[in-house]
């Protein structure tokens, strides 16, 4: 019983170790919806290119990965450090500036970039062209760092995805 007791509690000092931070102000970079100029920021800053969370409210899904998975502070110090970070809204109205210069919408943006299911997770080089795509929530945390090292490291120019968390 005593045994029983100590893995239990130490099951619950173990949970709090994982730290957990506001998304909003830790996981997403602040943007002025200038894409092209956010290409411009993320080579000057040395980062491997930008990344862009497709959701919209009321997504479950999105709910999820901001509270299980985004949230975790290992999760957003290892994506800040090698992406730039912005949420986009597959339905929103909000005016942005496309990464070739052109003056769009959230909506039409995600449309063009085939972004209807979300989240939909999409990484693009800092030339503005698409890397990789994950759409839905990771099983974990370390899944979710798996694809940022995935993209860092362009294994996503070797092999697809599945293959590539197979073999870690």
């Amino acid at each position: 019983m005593r045994r029983v007791l100590v893995c239990v509690l130490l099951f619950h000092v173990g949970l709090g170790l994982a730290a957990t931070r506001d998304v909003d102000h830790y996981f997403f970079n602040q943007t002025f919806g200038d894409l092209k100029s956010e290409l411009a920021t993320a080579k000057t800053e040395g980062k491997v290119g930008v990344l862009l969370m497709y959701e919209q409210a009321e997504c479950p899904f999105c709910a999820f990965m901001k509270r299980n998975i985004l949230n975790q502070s290992a999760v957003q110090d290892y994506y800040r450090k090698h992406f730039l970070i912005f949420s986009m809204d597959i339905r929103g109205s909000n005016p942005i500036t496309d990464f070739s210069g052109k003056e769009t919408t959230e909506r039409k943006f995600s449309r063009r970039n085939r972004a209807r299911a979300t989240p939909t997770f999409v990484f693009y080089d800092l030339r503005g062209h698409e890397m990789a795509r994950f759409t839905g929530v990771t099983k974990s945390v370390h899944e979710f760092l798996l694809l940022g090292r995935y993209v860092a490291d362009g294994d996503y120019k070797k092999e697809p995805f599945t293959r590539y968390k197979q073999g870690k």
